[in-house]
């Protein structure tokens, strides 16, 4: 076990070190790649995808406590192929790491978990759906219960969707760069919960809004690029917004898909959405932008957000900010920000 963890702990840290942010822009020789025109299919693509390099279940949640203040949690279950098969026993190539973290306004808690394939430490199955690491568990899509914990926190919560899935990009295939990189890609934005937070000063209920995304490619990004920022945002009109910008020294690559009350979404045209920083602040001994300004034209959209935290970093294998923000402007509403490879 213990020569297990080294070894994945190798294999991540190494990724770090390739082609674009934690190697996502390395080479997918070898594994199935992302083409246009793919076709979304469940209930089989609510589960693993091994024959593709790179896949995550990525869940977070703006959430109001019984105590007045606001939270956010992120539960993630990433898994890696070292070859593009599955093996039962010590000898499966697929490799997984799983994140949970509660922020708080004034603190972001955070654990890792880390497993090889095979074994029966971490996976998923697409029907009845369940995605695990340990005893971490995300169980059924609608409704959802969702658990996790570490050394001094746990969640219990549960998801009610009350809007349809969503298809990010067109029908799924979302373009992640100027040559062409690409995944297949969709959300459920539309997810109501409710359930319990246990921090050191004891429970705490809680009630609010979340957003599973789901995302699977073998090389998702260009060489050059270095991270990404990106935003998930529920607006109190009802709409949603998912958007993001991947960095490359240059101009970048900004996408967008707006979607209706009704959660229909659409594609918006690749630079359409404005990304300014308008803040930086220390964290971790890096310069983070944390306070933002962003742009729809063809929406109306100009807000300004503010993380709920400024400190939300996750000091886990492959580091990274990801926290709860609000905003308010032309619309206000809450949502989650995520800043990569800074």
């Amino acid at each position: 076990m213990r020569l297990s963890l080294i070894f994945i702990a190798l294999f991540w840290a190494g990724s770090a070190l390739a082609q674009g942010f934690a190697g996502l822009g390395g080479s997918g020789a070898g594994f199935a790649e992302v083409k246009p025109g793919m076709v979304l299919d469940f209930p089989r693509d609510h589960g693993a995808h091994p024959a593709y390099r790179v896949e995550w279940w990525y869940l977070t949640a703006n959430l109001a406590g019984s105590d007045g203040r606001d939270y956010g949690v992120q539960w993630t279950l990433f898994r890696s192929a070292l070859a593009p098969e599955t093996i039962d026993g010590w000898d499966d190539p697929q490799v997984w790491m799983g994140h949970a973290a509660i922020t708080t306004p004034v603190h972001q808690f955070v654990t890792e978990r880390l497993a090889r394939g095979g074994i029966g430490q971490a996976g998923v199955v697409a029907e009845p759906f369940v995605a695990f690491i340990d005893e971490w568990r995300m169980q059924g899509l609608d409704p959802m219960h969702l658990t996790a914990g570490g050394p001094d926190f746990a969640f219990d919560l549960t998801l009610q969707a009350d809007g349809p899935l969503v298809a990010q990009g067109q029908g799924g295939y979302s373009v992640k760069s100027a040559q062409g990189q690409a995944s297949l890609y969709y959300s459920q934005p539309n997810y109501q919960v409710s359930g319990t937070l246990t921090l050191p000063d004891g429970p705490v209920r809680v009630s609010g809004q979340g957003w599973l995304d789901r995302e699977w490619s073998s090389q998702p990004l260009a060489p050059d690029q270095t991270g990404w920022d990106w935003v998930s945002l529920h607006f109190d009109s009802g709409e949603k917004l998912m958007g993001f910008q991947l960095r490359d020294g240059g101009a970048g690559f900004v996408s967008a898909t707006w979607i209706s009350a009704a959660g229909e979404p659409e594609p918006m045209p690749t630079g359409a959405l404005r990304m300014t920083p308008l803040e930086q602040r220390q964290v971790a001994g890096r310069d983070l932008p944390v306070r933002w300004r962003l742009e729809l034209p063809q929406r109306g959209l100009d807000i300004t957000t503010e993380p709920v935290n400024p400190d939300a970093w996750m000091p886990t294998m492959v580091p990274y900010w990801e926290g709860p923000i609000r905003f308010a402007g032309s619309h206000t509403g809450r949502g989650y920000m995520e800043l990569t490879g800074y």
